[in-house]
């Protein structure tokens, strides 16, 4: 049990867990390893764009490949970010309040959340059937499969949020004081 739960404690942040589910911990710990395989995929294929133009023989799909790591690297982040609270987020005016204002303050900041992750599903998803109608070159792959990457995001953002809300609610959102916090940082 030791062993897992280390592994779990370095790719899921466990600051604010009053606030998250543990049975999405597995769904932040896939989403992070995809935007660590983006990332990756993103830097190799920039790389090897470079290496490949300089010596005369581009590869030109290379520049498809990039882009594709580039996209669902940044919105699958977007989801990941919701989780983790790294996102833009007015949190520190929210956390010098207490009580009644708080909650409404939480509750008003992730709903506006919410109501953009709504949009990114809707609009994203028209946006991908309307994608099947342009191609990139040279593959002729449809735009579509770029375009997936929004709604997707849009999900992950809309269930991170909604599970902050309903945690939030029921746990408070205040951040409870823990031993190692209420003696101070201790090197």
């Amino acid at each position: 049990m030791g062993e897992r739960q280390a592994d779990t404690r370095q790719t899921v942040l466990m600051d604010r867990r009053h606030l998250k589910w543990p049975a999405l911990d597995v769904v932040e710990r896939f989403l992070m390893y995809c935007c660590g395989i983006s990332i990756i995929g993103f830097s190799l294929c920039v790389l090897f764009d470079i290496l490949t133009r300089s010596i005369g023989a581009p590869w030109l799909w290379l520049q498809e490949a990039t882009s594709l790591f580039f996209v669902y690297g940044s919105f699958i982040g977007i989801g990941v970010a919701t989780r983790r609270m790294d996102h833009l987020m007015l949190s520190a005016m929210t956390d010098a309040m207490h009580g009644s204002i708080r909650t409404f303050f939480e509750v008003f900041n992730r709903l506006i959340i919410l109501g953009c992750a709504l949009c990114m599903i809707w609009f994203g998803g028209l946006n991908f059937l309307h994608g099947f109608g342009s191609f990139r070159m040279p593959s002729l792959t449809p735009i579509a499969w770029w375009y997936l990457t929004v709604p997707l995001s849009g999900f992950f953002v809309a269930l991170f949020a909604i599970e902050q809300i309903v945690n939030g609610l029921r746990n408070g959102f205040e951040t409870p004081v823990t031993d190692a916090d209420a003696r101070g940082f201790q090197p």
